[in-house]
């Protein structure tokens, strides 16, 4: 009965954990893998498949990192994963607008307050290739260092601020700017 009773309180702790966990990055994880596969359903789609990972996952976490790091982690495997898979590569997805990234840190006013500028970045940023998008978004969007990009990736620092300035290169070429 000792046991049971254990192992119930072990499960509702990772409920507890989970359902932070949740809370605290659901929208981040949304945007994250919506910067990869630019569609607002799938994204939803692949951010609940994440979720379930997570949690699935959540009693072998071992805490050699941030549980922010780990899940960032989990999300970018699964979004190349996605993006490397025969669905992915032989279904041809719909083009869909950009949305606008939502930071908890605008109030509403701000949010619909947004330039055209910044719309006509972020739509930019978003036709990037992957190799290119990633860096940009973790470092402006997610703000991570490049040492943090490099050990969520598995990409050499180098390789990291080679592409950074690449895409940065990139969209100045897009926007019209020197």
């Amino acid at each position: 009965m000792n046991e049971a009773t254990a192992e119930e309180l072990q499960t509702s702790d990772i409920d507890i954990l989970f359902d932070q966990i949740m809370t605290d990055y659901g929208q981040d994880i949304m945007q994250l893998t919506y910067s990869y596969v630019v569609n607002t359903a799938l994204a939803e789609d692949l951010t609940q498949e994440i979720f379930v990972k997570c949690y699935h996952s959540l009693s072998r976490f071992e805490g050699r990192s941030s549980i922010k790091t780990w899940l960032w982690r989990i999300a970018i495997n699964h979004c190349k994963d996605y993006l490397k898979s025969w669905h992915h590569r032989k279904v041809l997805l719909a083009y869909e607008k950009a949305p606008e990234p939502i930071s908890s840190h605008d109030t509403v006013e701000q949010a619909v307050i947004r330039s055209e500028e910044d719309k006509k970045l972020i739509e930019e940023v978003l036709k990037l290739p992957v190799k290119y998008r990633e860096p940009i978004y973790l470092h402006y969007f997610e703000e991570l260092s490049v040492k943090e990009i490099a050990t969520l990736t598995g990409i050499k620092n180098n390789t990291i601020k080679t592409r950074m300035r690449r895409a940065i290169a990139m969209l100045k070429d897009s926007l019209g700017g020197s």
